[in-house]
């Protein structure tokens, strides 16, 4: 598999770095990013609790498995649960499982993620969001590798690696009363910063031109650039959704703006408005039905105009070159199969002879091949289409 450049040309990337990056497919060459991706290969091996921390959208779910990846765990299960996703009132039977009859609905003892991956890494995104008593048993587990089935009074043993995730800051959770200060402590071992979109630079653009190729490959749609003022925007924009924001608008310009160059200005209109602290200053701060609707009735119009260039070259095309596209190869020999040979024979290309007008030369291919139409556009050397248009002009019955 070829090396991606978009993810490697940073001369500071070590080996190890640059591997990860490939394998994970992170594209970009921001130091920071490439300091997140190194801590994260360097603590892979040891077997300690990770925590990663960044805004939203930034890429977190990927340190987690470049932390499996490298470890001596690599060979066991990895499991990411999402806590924020999961209800209050099953959140421990999740993470620890429960006995036969623990609860309503409990027909049969089950297992948790804590017992299912033993052996291996667990990652727990929006780890945050736990709740408190949950953060107690979550302590018990990182401290002593014991843990208790709900409804079960047998204290169970797993060899587990936590890697967190959150983009809630824990310090002043742990000030609101919302999160343990000592799980915090024994998460935190390590900690990983990934840092927002906004602070990586050209990360920018190589993320929006590998989005962009993307697109057009999954919508079969001409390529959209952008211009040097849209680069700008870009570039100076703050992207409070961070790499997934990114990705949403691309994609948005991608299949509404197939095939056109992007200015600053309709760029624009893909970004949301009403943030002065995240969005750049520009006319019309407030969302925009009409121009939504603008918008749609503008790519529906340049799709047609795209389908009638199409109607025309096609109109223009001889049949041989369509023929060699459209139709199975068959030997220069070998008659076609839905002709007769004698008429094959008959229906040689006709040339107008001089002073022959065009009407003439229809008529006489359409005689000659007994009102075929298919056939006499052959003997023509247009297409079949074409052949169409020119009866329907000169009113050949």
């Amino acid at each position: 598999m070829p090396l991606n450049r978009d993810i490697i040309t940073n001369a500071d990337a070590q080996p190890e770095v640059v591997r990860a990056k490939q394998r994970f497919g992170i594209v970009g060459n921001a130091p920071a990013l490439n300091a997140a991706v190194r801590r994260a290969v360097m603590v892979a091996p040891i077997d300690l609790s990770v925590l990663i921390t960044g805004e939203s959208g930034t890429g977190k779910e990927f340190f987690p498995q470049i932390i499996h990846a490298n470890s001596a765990r690599k060979h066991a299960k990895y499991i990411a649960v999402n806590c924020g996703a999961i209800p209050e009132g099953t959140i421990d039977s999740e993470l620890f499982g429960h006995e036969k009859g623990a609860f309503t609905g409990a027909v049969a003892s089950r297992k948790g993620y804590f017992e299912e991956a033993d052996g291996g890494t667990i990652f727990l995104d929006e780890v945050a969001e736990l709740p408190l008593p949950t953060q107690a048993r979550l302590l018990r587990v990182l401290e002593s590798g014991e843990f208790m089935k709900v409804g079960s009074s047998t204290v169970q043993k797993t060899n587990i690696r936590v890697v967190a995730a959150t983009n809630v800051d824990l310090p002043r959770a742990i000030a609101e009363g919302k999160f343990r200060e000592d799980l915090y402590y024994r998460i935190s071992t390590v900690q990983i910063s990934v840092p927002p979109l906004r602070e990586r630079g050209n990360d920018i653009m190589l993320l929006a031109r590998r989005f962009l190729s993307a697109f057009s490959e999954k919508y079969m749609t001409p390529e959209v650039t952008f211009d040097d003022s849209a680069r700008i925007t870009m570039l100076r924009y703050r992207w409070p959704g961070n790499v997934r924001q990114l990705k949403n608008v691309v994609e948005q310009v991608a299949l509404f703006e197939a095939g056109h160059t992007v200015n600053a200005e309709t760029l624009a209109q893909y970004l949301p408005s009403g943030s002065a602290e995240y969005t750049p200053a520009r006319p019309g701060g407030e969302h925009s039905y009409e121009r939504e609707r603008e918008m749609l009735f503008n790519m529906i119009f340049n799709l047609r105009n795209r389908i009638d260039e199409l109607t025309a070259r096609l109109d223009e095309t001889p049949l041989t070159d369509a023929v060699e596209v459209a139709q199975p190869a068959t030997s220069p020999s070998s008659p076609m199969p839905h002709l007769p040979a004698p008429l094959l024979r008959d229906l040689k290309p006709i040339e107008p002879a001089p002073g022959t007008d065009e009407r003439a030369a229809i008529v006489e291919a359409l005689q000659r091949a007994d009102g075929r139409r298919k056939a006499a556009a052959e003997a023509l050397g247009i297409s079949e289409r074409t052949l169409y248009r020119k009866i329907r002009e000169y009113g050949i019955e």
